[in-house]
């Protein structure tokens, strides 16, 4: 059984912010990762008819891919690398935010959750920058947490 796709939406579906949601995929391979995400995606935003993304993030990009009975259109389009563009049947356009496969599942979690805000304004690479310096951030954090729990436990030990 294929893994659920890693998607985060916009709970109010207004397109009030830069993004719509994001997607986290598992490999660069869009044969494989396409269906499953269309698949998931149309049970809330109704049938996805086309797929627009560039070309340069992905191993191959085929014409068109097979998901839900249908085939879907794959377009090439000069966006950003980390971003998808899906037309729906009523003609609703969603961006999402695409988090690269390697990326640290913190850093992740964390743009994908920054994507989905409502009213979300930051572009691709503020969102995967910014949770990056949070994800550092905490670990400096934790580690001055912990070098502090150390010098304090030192100093409270008898002599």
């Amino acid at each position: 059984m294929p893994a659920l796709p890693r998607l985060a939406l916009e709970p109010t579906q207004e397109h009030t912010g830069m993004f719509d949601g994001a997607w986290w995929p598992r490999s660069t391979n869009l044969r494989a990762e396409l269906p499953d995400m269309i698949t998931a995606l149309s049970a809330h935003l109704g049938p996805i008819l086309k797929v627009g993304l560039d070309t340069v993030t992905w191993d191959a990009v085929p014409r068109e891919v097979a998901a839900n009975g249908l085939l879907v259109r794959v377009a090439r389009v000069t966006a950003g690398d980390d971003t998808i563009s899906l037309t729906t049947g009523t003609q609703d356009h969603v961006l999402l935010l695409v988090v690269p496969p390697r990326t640290d599942p913190k850093v992740a979690v964390a743009a994908m959750a920054a994507a989905a805000r409502t009213g979300n304004h930051a572009s691709a690479a503020e969102l995967l920058s910014w949770s990056d310096q949070a994800d550092r951030a905490d670990q400096a954090d934790q580690a001055d947490q912990s070098g502090q729990a150390d010098q304090s436990g030192q100093a409270e030990r008898p002599g």
